[in-house]
């Protein structure tokens, strides 16, 4: 059985399934992808990368969808919170 995966979301770490997405990593880790424009927390919402409400930075670049990127150790992940 693999181990689970060890990321940061906005600097605490969060361990995530094998093969899950930055998505999933963001929610374990109880966050909001982004923020609207008014202020509302925004997540993954259509999971397949096509809203782009789910946009994160990944390791320094950002606006990645974090529904499409499955998460690998030691990655950073910032949301815009």
């Amino acid at each position: 059985m693999l181990s689970q995966v060890k990321v940061t979301v906005n600097g605490s770490p969060v361990l995530a399934p094998p093969g899950a997405t930055v998505a999933v990593a963001v929610a374990i880790a109880g966050q909001a992808c982004r923020t609207s424009v008014t202020g509302e927390p925004r997540g993954a919402l259509c999971g397949m990368g096509i809203c782009y409400e789910c946009r994160v930075a990944i390791n320094g670049k950002p606006h990645c969808r974090s529904c499409q990127v499955l998460c690998e150790a030691g990655m950073e992940i910032k949301t815009d919170e």
